[in-house]
C-alpha cells in the first residue's frame, strides 16, 4: 500500500514557461500544494515563487531534491536535461514526473528509468493529453469496439514560431526541431492506439541550424495498421486527429491535443459528439494520476507505463535516424 498522501506536496525543477503552466494546472486540485522550487539562479526562482505564492524557493537543483517537505517534482527543464535532472531526483528518493520529451533519446529513457526501478520511486513521463477525460472516454469507445477493428489514424501538431536560433526550438544544443517539441505528441497517440510501430517511413525538412523544421512520418504495424503523422514549428497546421475502424471513426476536429470534444460516426447512424471539456488547464490530470499512483503505492503508470515511454522514445530514435539528425554530445552509433 502506499502512503496516505492526504495533500501531495510538490516542487517545481526548473522555472520556466512549461513549469508555470503545470503550477497553474496543480492549482486545481484541492488535494495538492506547491510548496517548493528549484532554479539554477536565486533570482529566477523568487521571481516564479513569488508569481505562484510557492514558499520554499531553492537556487539550485539539489536544494530541492533534497528538500524533506517536497513529495514529489515536476521536471521542466530543457530536453537535454531531463534525464539529469530526473535521476538526481530519483536518488534523493523524489518521485518524479518529468516533462515530455521523456529524454533526449532511449539510451537516457534506460538510465533513467533503471534509476527507477533499482531505487523503487515512482517515475513517469508527463504526456499530459493522455490523462484527460476526453482520452479516457475515447480509449473506453475503442475498447468497446464502437468503431470496429481500428485500421488507421491521422493526426498533426505544428505551428509557426519565429525564427530565433539561439531559441530553445530552433536550438541543436537545447534539443530542438519540431519532433521532440510537438511531433512526440501524435507519436504519443500513435502508441496509445496501436503500440511500437513495426516500419517506419518519413522526411524532413532540416532548416540553417540543423533541426527538423517540419516532418511527415508513416508509422506501420504487423497487422497493416498505418498512422500518418505530421508536425512542425515554422508552419501552422490544422491540430485535427481522426482515428478511423471498419465501422466508423472518431473525429477530434479541433486541437486534439487539448480536446474539449468529438464526434464518433458510424455507417448508417446519426453522428454523436460528445462534449468533455477538461477542468482546469488539463496539467492538472497528469499531476492527479501521480497522487493516484502515490496513493496506490505504485512505482509507474498503468496509463502509461515507462516501457510504453521508452519505446515512444525508441520511435522518435528511429525517426531521427532517418534524417541523420543528431544531437550535439550524442555520438555516433
Amino acid at each position: 500500500m502506499g502512503q496516505q498522501y492526504e495533500t501531495v506536496r510538490w516542487g517545481i525543477l526548473g522555472a520556466g514557461r512549461i513549469a508555470g503552466i503545470f503550477a497553474t494546472g496543480l492549482s486545481a486540485l484541492p488535494d495538492a500544494e506547491l510548496v517548493a522550487v528549484g532554479s539554477r539562479a536565486r533570482e529566477t526562482a523568487d521571481a516564479f515563487a513569488d508569481k505562484f505564492n510557492i514558499p520554499r524557493r531553492h537556487d539550485s537543483y539539489e536544494a530541492l531534491a533534497r528538500d524533506p517537505d517536497v513529495d514529489v517534482i515536476y521536471v521542466a527543464t530543457p530536453h537535454p536535461l531531463h534525464k539529469e535532472n530526473t535521476v538526481l531526483c530519483l536518488r534523493a528518493g523524489k518521485p518524479v514526473l518529468c516533462e515530455k520529451p521523456f529524454t533526449l533519446n532511449a539510451a537516457e529513457a534506460d538510465e533513467a528509468i533503471a534509476v527507477a526501478r533499482e531505487r523503487g520511486v515512482f517515475l513517469m513521463e508527463a504526456m499530459w493529453p493522455r490523462f484527460v477525460p476526453l482520452w479516457r472516454k475515447v480509449r473506453e469507445l475503442l475498447a468497446e469496439g464502437a468503431i470496429g477493428e481500428v485500421r488507421m489514424l491521422s493526426a498533426d501538431l505544428g505551428f509557426r514560431s519565429g525564427f530565433n536560433p539561439q531559441g530553445r526550438l530552433l536550438n541543436p544544443e537545447l534539443g530542438g526541431g519540431a519532433l521532440l517539441d510537438v511531433g512526440v505528441y501524435p507519436v504519443s497517440l500513435a502508441s496509445m492506439i496501436f503500440g511500437p510501430p513495426s516500419r517506419i517511413v518519413s522526411m524532413a525538412h532540416l532548416g540553417e541550424t540543423g533541426v527538423d523544421e517540419q516532418a511527415a512520418m508513416i508509422l506501420g504495424h504487423d497487422a497493416g495498421q498505418l498512422a500518418i503523422l505530421y508536425t512542425a514549428i515554422r508552419t501552422n497546421t490544422p491540430h485535427v486527429a481522426t482515428i478511423m475502424g471498419a465501422d466508423g471513426m472518431i473525429d477530434i476536429h479541433h486541437d486534439w491535443h487539448k480536446p474539449t470534444a468529438f464526434t464518433l460516426k458510424r455507417a448508417g447512424q446519426e453522428p454523436r459528439r460528445f462534449e468533455i471539456p477538461p477542468e482546469g488547464n488539463g496539467y492538472n490530470y497528469e499531476a492527479a494520476e501521480v497522487a493516484r499512483c502515490l496513493r496506490e503505492g505504485k512505482l509507474e503508470s498503468d496509463i502509461l507505463p515507462l516501457d510504453e515511454t521508452r519505446s515512444i522514445v525508441q520511435t522518435l530514435d528511429r525517426i531521427r535516424a532517418q534524417w541523420g539528425l543528431r544531437y550535439p554530445g550524442e555520438g555516433v552509433s
